[in-house]
């Protein structure tokens, strides 16, 4: 370890031993949780074994085959590793520094990134770590698991989200505690198509104070790092310690930190084997979204991590998360599949299937920016621990279309703190929740109950401080101006009172809970269709027909107001008469029909019906342009060089066309005996077979006969006239029986010497 690393070792752990004692009361906050966090991450990224300090120089184009499933020291033997691949497109190892059979498996790569593809032997297709990875640093490199053999791209073990399975897995070797799978440094990297799991840390080795010790080197208490599958990062060079100054405020991250942009994670299985299993060892996280600028996370199954299956930290802008199926995290720790902090500016979320997570669904964490929250399917959250299916902070956020039910809490929950407003939360559908489908906190309810599972039904605004305290700007609940309305025709006329210049919107409920004050008092119940959106006036009234309303049906509203935001639903309202009974579910959460379950297998599709025979139309004649004939020296049988470049062209053809066989005719000039001249002819063609041969051309596909002299070129008796005579002629045939157009050339003639006059 150089004198630089072990200063800055000592310096992380004197650091958090400082904040360790400072935070030594029983429970940590956030912000605490974070300062550790990146104290560790520092400490985790200075001892992964790479050498940080050193440039790679960026190596040109590459397109490496990983043909090995060992891992261990980079050395020049008859099989490429991972390690290696990553090291040769890193530019740390050199194309010159392998083994002539590795040098086959490195092509250079003219779309001007590199890839890594795999084609590793049937039943080894897992990589078992020895150490972490060398950092990935080629911007635009692929790391594609489609490459391997046995990759079906058009399968899919899940009906609600088509994602291949895949074949080749990355995992930590079974006696080896390994931090992170793949490291992200660069831009425009693609990871595809792998199955990664089992990176986590353990710091349990020896506990001296407030520092750990393991492996001999001091390391801070709090391992609450961002180990897991797939780190997304700036790379971190060594700060200057030359003065032993504490780092400043926003240490690791300065200017020069720059976060890999348009980042690229798909079809991955993430936390999960290939036979949809949980592993042995879990991983701590996912996708970790730790400084970054527009990363795509899609169609990726992301089961039983300890923490959230997708977590941004410090930099997250333009994150899109879309089409992925999250299920089963946050089994050990952090419990929320997806948790937002940071700056997440413009990031989106979207067409996921979230469940059966520990916590909530989506956690929003004191954002720096705007989310969409859009078309996601979030059932079954809350396993562990009882929160909301989607937890907000923050301002600007857009919570729409989404389906949310079966969650031990409420919908959706609004914090007060910090200062939120204009969170639009609109047609989304709501079942089965132990709490209201949207719950604006107040600031005087500051238990952590209160923050992740809802404080209730707050009061009407009564004062300009509550726009304050209250999140959404404390904008009210509509109010219904009667608790029933009597159906007329086919329609119901519903009116009520609402913040003047907001939008209301109308639910029919799908379950309900009673109020408090009289066993007939509708109370609240799930949103769970729209069923009309209109204005409200300037006096604050509202007016609207809703059809297909029955009698003993409930209806709520909720109210948008685009300077504050969505408000909570109102109190619900009966069809009929007052006191008419209702027809829905006396539960917020009904007993489901069948066990809860995720995903489901792909139907099969039906055999297809046979198709029509189609017309029969005979196929045009192939028009080929190819040499039909090579020639030979005086009295020889072999092929020549200028022969060779001829029959390189034949073989191009055959290899192009499998439908042609030949048959190869051996000639010769008439100036010997008809016997010598047939085996002469013979020779030649059987030189020509051979030579086809060792070109790959399948053996079945020749045939080979001599016709010695009888079938002369010409009738003349020149040098050109026996030069042209000395061939082997290739008879091309199409097994369908087509015809072929072929040429002649005499590229290759080989006239014998002229006899002079001595």
């Amino acid at each position: 370890m150089s004198v630089m690393k072990f200063r800055l070792l000592l310096l992380i752990s004197r650091m958090a031993l400082v904040v360790s004692q400072k935070f030594s009361q029983p429970r940590i906050n956030n912000h605490q949780l974070t300062i550790l966090s990146v104290l560790s991450f520092s400490y985790c990224l200075l001892t992964s074994g790479v050498a940080l300090s050193q440039t790679a120089t960026p190596p040109s184009s590459l397109r490496v085959v990983v043909n090995s499933n060992s891992d261990g020291n980079i050395q020049a033997d008859q099989q490429l590793t991972l390690r290696e691949a990553i090291a040769l497109v890193n530019g740390t190892l050199s194309v010159e520094q392998l083994s002539s059979s590795e040098k086959a498996l490195v092509q250079p790569e003219t779309s001007g990134t590199s890839r890594i593809e795999f084609n590793l032997p049937n039943g080894a297709t897992t990589i078992q770590l020895q150490q972490q990875l060398p950092d990935l640093s080629s911007p635009g490199l692929i790391i594609d698991g489609a490459t391997q053999p046995g990759y079906d791209a058009a399968t899919s073990a899940t009906a609600e989200i088509a994602i291949p399975v895949p074949v080749v897995t990355i995992t930590p070797a079974t006696d080896k505690e390994i931090f992170r799978g793949l490291t992200i440094v660069a831009d425009g990297i693609t990871i595809r198509g792998l199955s990664i799991y089992g990176f986590n840390a353990s710091p349990v080795k020896q506990q001296l104070g407030n520092l750990l010790i393991y492996d001999g080197i001091p390391k801070p208490v709090t391992l609450t790092t961002p180990p897991g599958d797939i780190v997304i990062s700036h790379r971190f060079p060594p700060p200057n310690t030359k003065r032993q100054q504490p780092p400043n405020s926003s240490f690791p991250f300065y200017d020069r930190d720059v976060p890999p942009k348009n980042v690229v994670i798909e079809n991955n299985w993430l936390g999960l084997t290939t036979d949809e299993k949980m592993p042995p060892i879990t991983s701590a996280f996912g996708v970790y979204v730790f400084n970054s600028q527009g990363a795509t996370i899609r169609k990726n199954r992301i089961y039983y991590h300890d923490g959230s299956a997708i977590i941004t930290s410090v930099r997250g802008e333009n994150t899109v998360v879309e089409q992925n199926i999250i299920v089963g995290n946050g089994i050990d720790g952090m419990p929320d599949a997806l948790r937002f902090e940071g700056v997440v500016t413009k990031s989106q979320i979207i067409g996921n299937l979230i469940c059966a997570n520990d916590g909530a669904g989506v956690y929003l964490f004191k954002p720096e920016g705007d989310v969409l929250l859009q078309n996601n399917k979030i059932t079954y959250n809350g396993r562990r621990l009882r929160r909301a299916a989607v937890y907000v902070m923050g301002s600007n956020h857009q919570i729409i279309g989404n389906e949310i039910d079966h969650q031990t809490g409420p919908g959706v929950v609004v914090s007060a703190f910090p200062d939120t407003e204009r969170n639009i939360i609109q047609d989304n559908l709501f079942t089965a929740l132990e709490g209201l489908s949207i719950d604006l906190n107040t600031r005087r309810n500051l238990d952590v109950s209160d923050f992740q599972r809802g404080d209730g039904p707050n009061p009407k605004r009564d004062s300009g401080n509550r726009r304050r305290d209250t999140g959404n700007g404390a904008i009210n609940a509509p109010e219904f101006t009667a608790r029933a309305f009597l159906p007329s025709g086919n329609g119901v006329t519903l009116q009520g009172k609402a913040d003047p210049g907001s939008q209301v919107t109308i639910y029919r409920l799908g379950d309900y809970q009673r109020g408090k004050k009289a066993l007939y008092e509708p109370g609240y119940g799930a949103l769970s269709q729209v069923l009309a959106t209109v204005p409200v006036d300037n006096k604050g009234n509202f007016s609207v027909t809703a059809t297909n309303l029955q009698a003993g049906e409930m209806v709520s509203a909720i109210a948008t107001d685009p300077k504050y935001g969505t408000s909570e639903p109102a109190i619900a309202a009966v069809i009929g008469t007052p006191g008419t009974p209702t027809n829905l579910t006396p539960s917020s959460q009904p007993t489901p029909v069948q066990p809860p379950q995720c995903t489901s297998r792909p139907t099969p599709p039906p055999p297809p019906e046979p198709p029509a025979p189609p017309p029969e139309t005979p196929p045009e004649p192939l028009r080929i342009r190819v040499p039909r004939n090579v020639h030979f020296a005086l009295d020889k049988s072999f092929i020549s060089p200028a022969s060779a470049l001829v029959l390189d062209r034949v073989t191009q053809v055959l290899k192009q066309y499998p439908v042609i066989v030949i048959e190869i005719i051996g000639h010769t000039d008439p100036r010997a005996s008809d016997a010598y001249n047939q085996a002469l002819g013979r020779r030649r063609a059987l030189a020509t077979r051979n030579y086809l041969l060792q070109q790959g051309i399948a053996p079945e596909r020749m045939t080979i006969r001599s016709q010695g002299e009888s079938q002369r070129v010409s009738d003349g008796s020149g040098r050109v006239d026996y030069a042209r005579d000395r061939r082997a002629e290739i008879i091309f045939r199409d097994i369908r029986g087509i015809d072929i157009i072929i040429e002649g050339q005499e590229q290759d003639l080989q006239i014998e010497p002229s006899r002079g006059r001595r």
